[in-house]
């Protein structure tokens, strides 16, 4: 989702559909369990029927919507035990990517990592004063310093499917509105330290913590996290209670 990549100029309206489809499921505009009508979409996504059925069957494959038959389409829920599994998934591709990359990684890819990182530092610094406005501009960040981190690892397919998971995974830290403050910076900060060294061994162990205990910060986060996910499974408001 936030990959940045060298799009043509000309874009076909099938693709700038997809993309926005797959970016308001991950971001929650399109709700958990939300049942998708074609008309609805259609006019939304200016794009026809038949088009939009090619995107919605290309999404079910990555596991973002379910197909349900004579029923339709519907945004791929969310539950306690999928985000488990979702977050170990990308803390176990990650963290062989990260050998990978920390040993294969040259100064061209420190400066990536540094650079990553300065965007990121920047805007938890104001999201630590209180500025909120820019949540969205962070997890887009916090997906950069990570993705940079791995950048090196040599492997076109391993990134590749590191990305698709860690949009899985944001997709829950975006509608639970997570943002864990000093500890997560700290946390950053010590990943970039554990790059610059090539202290993988310290790097890993970061990393577990920093993913673990953001699952279980989310989970417990209390009523207003609760409440706001209950609303959008569709009055299910047992569907995110660990």
């Amino acid at each position: 989702m936030w990959v940045e990549d060298h799009r043509s100029a000309v874009e076909t309206a099938g693709q700038k559909a997809y993309r926005r489809i797959r970016d308001d499921i991950v971001s929650g505009v399109l709700q958990p369990s939300q049942r998708l009508r074609l008309d609805g979409l259609k006019e939304t996504y200016g794009v026809s029927i038949s088009t939009l059925r090619e995107l919605l069957n290309r999404l079910t494959s990555e596991g973002l919507i379910v197909a349900e038959g004579a029923r339709g389409f519907e945004v791929a829920p969310i539950s306690v035990q999928n985000f488990k599994e979702v977050a170990n998934l990308r803390q176990l591709l990650e963290i062989h990517a990260l050998e990978e990359s920390f040993a294969a990684g040259d100064m061209d890819w420190e400066g990536r990592v540094v650079a990553a990182h300065h965007k990121l530092s920047l805007v938890e610094s104001r999201m630590l004063s209180g500025n909120r406005a820019g949540a969205d501009a962070w997890k887009r960040y916090d997906f950069e310093f990570h993705h940079a981190l791995l950048s090196a690892c040599g492997s076109k397919v391993l990134l590749e499917t590191h990305s698709a998971v860690f949009d899985k995974y944001l997709r829950y830290l975006l509608i639970a509105v997570v943002f864990r403050g000093e500890v997560t910076a700290r946390e950053h900060r010590a990943l970039l330290e554990c790059a610059l060294k090539r202290d993988v061994r310290t790097a890993k162990d970061v990393l577990v913590l920093h993913v673990q205990e953001c699952v279980a910060f989310t989970l417990a986060k209390g009523p207003m996290a609760r409440n706001r996910v209950a609303r959008t499974v569709r009055g299910k408001t047992q569907a995110y209670s660990p």
